[in-house]
């Protein structure tokens, strides 16, 4: 149900500021929501323990031609062990959200803490672990706006050698796509816990040929704050997450 002492609008634009990555939803999402006449908002998931408080909301809104249109929205932070800020993600594919609710529960897994205790993982044990290559899975190709998937995933890369204009051109005629995390773990870091995830974003083009996108999701930064990555070839993905093992 909707809030009685919120409107729609006021509803909408709460969302919007709150959430650290709403450049990521496409302008014409944010252009239609922005006529929506009324709101929902139910509850999809949710998941509470001692390091994590995480749940997933899907809010419905009825636009001015009778449809409807959904976008979901992931709040997490520490649990009742380590309370910390809430954070706001929004997604405006179910299937987004699912991995992003799945990265953050990778980050913030309820297995034993690094501590004295607890030996930490060298860099040759965790090079060894992300060069496991995972028993190939078939693929099941999903046509749900995948051009503009593919922009997203390049437009939140923050690395300097991420996929240059030839690449984003190539993903303009992508028209189906599929999602596989290949890697995720959590590593002790320099002083500090981070959580590491690949994902590979495999997208099947016009023409029939298939391409792939590498992200690196991950928390080996000075400040902790979570960082996407971007790369053409799984390997040098790989490469990466590894010499993020050492400047950290």
């Amino acid at each position: 149900m909707s809030d009685p002492y919120e409107t729609t609008e006021q509803h909408l634009d709460r969302l919007l500021r709150q959430a650290l990555n709403s450049f990521d939803l496409p302008d014409c999402t944010v252009e239609q929501l922005g006529t929506a006449l009324a709101h929902s908002t139910t509850l999809s998931s949710s998941h509470h323990s001692a390091r994590l408080h995480r749940e997933t909301y899907r809010h419905t809104y009825l636009l001015p031609d009778g449809s409807a249109l959904s976008i979901w929205e992931l709040v997490h932070g520490g649990g009742r062990d380590a309370p910390s800020a809430r954070v706001h993600e929004l997604y405006d594919d179910e299937a987004d959200a699912h991995v992003a609710a799945t990265r953050v529960a990778d980050a913030c897994s309820d297995g034993p803490a690094f501590s004295e205790d607890v030996p930490t993982i060298d860099l040759d044990a965790l090079n060894a672990l992300m060069a496991v290559v995972p028993s190939p899975s078939p693929r099941s190709y999903a046509p749900d706006n995948s051009a503009d998937h593919a922009r997203r995933v390049l437009r939140r890369a923050e690395n300097p050698d991420r996929p240059g204009g030839a690449t984003a051109l190539l993903l303009r005629s992508a028209f189906a796509h599929h999602i596989t995390q290949i890697f995720g773990r959590q590593f002790r870091v320099g002083d500090h816990d981070a959580g590491f995830t690949l994902y590979e974003h495999a997208f099947l083009l016009l023409d029939g040929s298939e391409t792939s996108l590498w992200e690196v999701e991950h928390t080996a930064t000075e400040d902790g704050r979570h960082m996407c990555e971007v790369y053409t070839d799984e390997q040098t993905a790989r490469d990466a997450m590894e010499h993020r093992t050492r400047i950290c």
